[in-house]
């Protein structure tokens, strides 16, 4: 039995019925991946934390300074039910959106969940010199990655339709096999 509201209509991406979710931790690629396939699938790409970016018109670090996590993760939440209730879209989640149970019955109920998954020592690769990502603004950043891996990894494989593993292809070649992967899933 699936869950999830994609179908296919036909054999290509395109063809793709209903919303796309991606979940995974910051510094997965959920951002780069999700314009892509956006395009591909012809869909429109929605960004979680770009939307709240531009509602509040200040950066994330900003909100988590004033607000603390706990106002973030309402702002959040306010716009993980808002974007869910779009259809045709795909949509990248931010890191810790799953960690709200609404977030998640809000994905599960509506769309396709895709967890990309990488590996702790890529995300620090990847995020290292960001500093617009206030939970990694510590003096041991690739222990807290570990720790919030280790937190969310349960969560996101609990939502997703389909785990796959990011690795080190080209954003390119990952989205050929990713696109293979989402049309096998849903056949």
């Amino acid at each position: 039995m699936k869950r999830h509201s994609a179908e296919a209509a036909g054999t290509s991406i395109s063809s793709l019925k209903g919303n796309i979710y991606l979940v995974g931790m910051m510094g997965a690629g959920k951002t780069s991946v999700g314009k892509l396939l956006a395009k591909r699938a012809k869909k429109e790409f929605f960004d979680s934390d770009q939307v709240i970016v531009e509602r509040t018109g200040v950066e994330i670090p900003t909100i988590f300074h004033h607000e603390g996590e706990d106002g973030f993760r309402e702002r959040e939440k306010a716009v993980i039910f808002e974007l869910t209730q779009m259809e045709n879209i795909v949509l990248a989640t931010g890191g810790g959106a799953v960690l709200r149970e609404e977030n998640r019955q809000h994905l599960i109920s509506s769309g396709f969940v895709i967890y990309l998954k990488a590996q702790v020592d890529a995300l620090y690769e990847r995020t290292q010199l960001d500093k617009s990502r206030p939970l990694l603004q510590t003096d041991d950043p690739r222990a807290r990655l570990d720790s919030l891996f280790q937190q969310r990894d349960p969560i996101y494989s609990e939502v997703a339709d389909l785990i796959i593993e990011t690795g080190d292809l080209s954003l390119q070649a990952f989205l050929r096999r990713l696109e293979k992967a989402i049309l096998e899933k849903i056949k």
